[in-house]
């Protein structure tokens, strides 16, 4: 894909998006506020899986770094500086991935997998279990935050998550997608793009493999991050099911759903399951299981996931064009 195709769908998405608040009711703002947080927290995770070829079934506990942090420096020590909690929370979700991500990455496969499952499982248990620190089950509350020295004060949550915040989000995506976008693009990428395909060969080469895994694993932590640092603030709360296992596995369905081959994929399976999941729930019970079928026909039949399957229709589109001009 060119440079100039890619800055174009980048532009067209950023104005879709930012149009949204003007044509669509508040629910469906309010609903596209966690869109923002997974796709920034996937946008790192495909780094990991996507680029490094690393599965993480433990890549939840990031976000509840993020939310549990935002809780901590708001909540307890009282800063309600958006910017002050994120430069306080992302470095230390970058620390503790480094011990936990030196004792994962000299693993892959399933290996890696159950790894990151176990780190992530104790991360729970220990949110779950030592209530006086954490909450507990209640979790902890994260206030609302002010943003770029603003509080909106004369807003209430509701149209303050409907307007300001949400192009905040936005701002957010574009920032961080465009800084991911340098790092995949960078020499540092293509290392990664190299371990993924041959660890071995890479290695022959002089590439130090565990370093640049524990490098992505890092940088992925750090997206998580900040993406639970949204999540926790637009629900006020930070709770451990933020870090349950399943909500791991919903990071690898909106990964795979969108596409983990393509740098827009993972922001595409975020909003697509936002979207989907929504509707689902409100047509039945089931909706789990309709997911499922979802996923398992994705897998199976489109292994490009929603970006996949959208760039084979339009690169056919263009052959036959091409073919009847001709």
């Amino acid at each position: 894909m060119s440079d100039a195709r890619v800055v174009l769908i980048a532009i067209a998405g950023i104005a879709a998006l930012a149009l949204v608040p003007i044509v669509a009711p508040p629910y469906y703002i309010n609903l596209l506020v966690p869109f923002f947080g997974y796709a920034i927290a996937l946008i790192g995770f495909n780094l990991l899986f996507g680029y490094t070829g690393l599965l993480s079934f433990g890549h939840a506990m990031f976000l509840g770094f993020g939310a549990y942090g935002a809780a901590v420096v708001a909540g307890t020590y009282g800063v309600r500086s958006f910017e002050l909690v994120l430069l306080a929370v992302v470095p230390a979700a970058m620390i503790a991935a480094v011990p936990i991500g030196i004792v994962c990455v000299r693993n892959t496969g399933i290996f890696f997998g159950m790894l990151t499952l176990a780190f992530g499982m104790l991360f729970y248990s220990f949110l779950f279990k030592f209530y006086h620190l954490t909450g507990g089950d209640s979790g902890m509350r994260v206030p609302r935050l002010s943003i770029i020295g603003l509080d909106f004060a004369q807003l209430n949550k509701i149209e303050f998550l409907a307007g300001p915040f949400y192009y905040y989000c936005l701002a957010l995506l574009v920032i961080t997608g465009a800084v991911m976008w340098r790092i995949v693009h960078s020499p540092f990428g293509l290392h990664l793009r190299t371990i993924r395909d041959n660890a071995r060969k890479a290695e022959y080469l002089g590439v130090h493999v565990h370093r640049f895994r524990l490098a992505a694993f890092v940088i992925s932590a750090a997206y998580g991050a900040i993406g639970g640092v949204i999540l926790g603030f637009r629900v006020g709360l930070a709770d451990p099911e933020l870090v349950y296992w399943t909500h791991s596995g919903q990071l690898v369905f909106m990964a795979v759903l969108g596409g983990a081959s393509n740098f827009f994929g993972p922001i595409a399976g975020a909003l697509a399951y936002t979207l989907l999941q929504d509707q689902l729930q409100s047509l039945t019970q089931y909706w789990r299981f309709v997911l499922g079928a979802v996923l398992a026909i994705i897998v199976i039949g489109f292994p490009g996931g929603i970006v996949g399957v959208l760039q084979d229709f339009f690169g056919d589109l263009r052959q036959r064009l091409a073919r009847s001009t001709a």
